[in-house]
């Protein structure tokens, strides 16, 4: 009997078996969308449909995304999963069709090694900010993007404060705007 604490094996590291045939959505929609990226994965998770999408393909799919009626590039964000997975970055996008009611969590791994990913602010113009604050906050390179800077740090602030292995002190943060302390 497992133990509930015991880490179980991470799916993407386990081999895929090659006669199980590809899971695709039910929706018009969505099956239009990602059937023609045959590297996308798709999967729904806690009831919402979910493409994990290669990071070669992360422009190229946002622009179907937005062909296929996502007019809305509601969130960009990542998750830093240190000593967790095998790769350690992962974008999380979030995409909105208010025509169609319909939402997409798009997922894409992005590696330690090769921390950098092409930006979809050229496709959605509003992820522009949420790109920045990813690069701000994890260091994390969106090439293309027309203002990579950072957004919430100080300029001359060194390192990524929600990377896993940033340290943590007592260090004041004096913001440009704010009351002198």
């Amino acid at each position: 009997m497992a133990d509930e604490s015991e880490v179980v094996e991470d799916p993407e590291v386990l081999e895929e078996d090659p006669a199980e045939p590809r899971f695709l959505p039910t929706s018009e929609t969505l099956l239009g969308l990602i059937e023609p990226f045959e590297d996308v994965e798709y999967l729904v998770s806690a009831g919402q449909d979910v493409a994990m999408v290669p990071k070669a393909q992360v422009r190229a799919f946002a622009e179907a995304a937005k062909a296929a009626g996502f007019e809305m590039a509601v969130d960009v964000t990542a998750v830093d999963y240190l000593g967790k997975k095998r790769i350690r970055y992962e974008i999380v996008m979030n995409f909105l069709s208010v025509q169609r009611g319909a939402r997409l969590r798009v997922r894409v791994p992005v590696g330690a090694d090769d921390a950098t990913l092409d930006s979809i602010t050229p496709v959605y113009p509003g992820a522009n900010f949420f790109e920045r604050e990813v690069y701000d906050m994890f260091g994390i390179v969106f090439g293309g993007h027309p203002d990579m800077t950072r957004i919430l740090m100080p300029d001359d602030w060194e390192g990524h404060p929600l990377r896993k292995d940033f340290s943590t002190g007592s260090v004041p943060v004096q913001f440009k705007e704010a009351n002198q302390i």
